[in-house]
């Protein structure tokens, strides 16, 4: 049996079961994460043990993009249509336990309910801001730049097929 002092950190997968900081050799770092994912891609393309690297996020960064300016119209709407949605999924449920071959009464009932529900829970979420955020946005947590981390028994032969990928895509 393994407790959280006892060593045994790693199951039989070799993945940590708690966050742990990276371990092995830096073999390549990249600008973009679709660039790190290429040459992880081009390593097992050349039949290298994958399962000994890393990609690792550097100098994390939360960017928040703004989409839109927030009025009662466009809140309303979204917590109709989400209503809508909830109520038509609960309606279709419902209509399964129906004695009738085709019961239309218990999706339609769903459904209405489900827009009213929303319109309600949005226009109470939304009066409660006050207009301190009167915007919607999106979040997305990205990184600077993307170390590739091998294991140091495989590092050099990952640094060595890493160079000849970025000598191969090279222009001359």
């Amino acid at each position: 049996m393994s407790g959280p002092f006892s060593g045994g950190g790693r199951p039989a997968g070799g993945q940590p079961r708690l966050p742990t900081p990276p371990t092995g050799w830096p073999v390549g770092s990249y600008g973009t994460y679709e660039q790190a994912q290429r040459a992880v891609e081009h390593l097992a393309e050349n039949e290298f043990p994958v399962e000994d690297v890393t990609i690792v996020g550097v100098d994390l960064m939360l960017v928040e993009r703004v989409l839109g300016r927030l009025s009662w119209g466009r809140v309303l709407g979204t917590g109709a249509g989400s209503g809508a949605w909830f109520g038509l999924f609960a309606g279709v449920l419902l209509s399964f336990f129906d004695s009738q071959v085709v019961s239309w009464a218990p999706i339609l009932v769903g459904l209405v309910l489900g827009v009213v529900a929303g319109l309600v829970f949005s226009a109470i979420g939304y009066s409660m801001s006050k207009g301190r955020r009167d915007f919607s946005s999106s979040s997305q947590l990205v990184a600077g730049r993307y170390d590739v981390l091998c294991q140091p028994r495989s590092a050099e032969k990952g640094r060595n097929l890493l160079s000849k990928l970025v000598m191969r895509s090279t222009p001359q």
